[in-house]
């Protein structure tokens, strides 16, 4: 049984959520405040967490950066009020894996938590041996998904990790925007968005512009391939 976590202060939203993740035959638990669910968080093991941003006691990107430092593998779909680029990109920087815009239909919200879990569960780079990938100075350990770069150590979240191997394992050949949407987030994540763009843009500011380089290329109208 999925197991999810609740995280919004709305009590009737709340409520409708659970009620309609129950029906999915979800295990689902509640919390109303960012400081009580940071403890939640510590403790406990979930398949998803749905994460308002506007929480009493801490913010929802505060609890996405700090979870993220010791878990990276959790799959959070961030809830928000606003619709602005902005505050989505930050929550992508924070750590979250998704998002939905308030009103949603319930329909939307179960198909975007039951494509992060499967996306967690059947990530190929979970299934990989202890493996060392060599692209000039840029080292990837996939049993242990840690990145490094002249001797530095670089840290992901778990999808900048994804796309980037997933660059990598083409080996100079181009990744389309449509491929890495539906490798990475599932067939029901919308293909139109600019997601893909705001992580390789999240990426190169990590693995490229540290360090004098520009590895992940752009081919126009194509798509993304990795440069060495």
């Amino acid at each position: 049984m999925k197991k999810i976590l609740i995280i919004e202060d709305d009590p009737e939203l709340s409520r409708n959520i659970k009620e309609a993740l129950l029906a999915e035959n979800m295990q689902v638990e509640t919390v109303y405040d960012g400081l009580l669910a940071e403890r939640i968080l510590n403790k406990s093991h979930f398949d998803c967490i749905l994460l308002d941003i506007n929480l009493p006691g801490k913010s929802g990107f505060d609890l996405a950066k700090d979870f993220r430092t010791h878990n990276m593998a959790t799959p959070i779909l961030m809830i928000s009020a606003f619709s602005e680029l902005e505050d989505k990109v930050h929550g992508y920087e924070m750590g979250a894996d998704d998002y939905i815009t308030k009103p949603f239909y319930m329909r939307e919200l179960i198909l975007k938590i039951n494509s992060l879990i499967k996306r967690s569960q059947n990530n190929p780079v979970d299934r990989q041996e202890n493996e060392l990938i060599i692209a000039g100075d840029l080292q990837v350990n996939t049993r242990l998904k840690k990145v490094s770069r002249q001797e530095t150590e670089i840290s992901l979240t778990p999808r900048e990790y994804q796309i980037l191997l997933k660059l990598l394992e083409s080996k100079g050949e181009i990744v389309s925007k449509q491929r890495l949407v539906q490798e990475i987030w599932g067939k029901s994540f919308d293909a139109n968005t600019n997601t893909i763009e705001v992580y390789i843009n999240f990426l190169r500011k990590k693995i490229d512009r540290p360090f004098d380089k520009e590895s992940i290329k752009t081919k126009i109208g194509y798509g993304y391939y990795f440069e060495d």
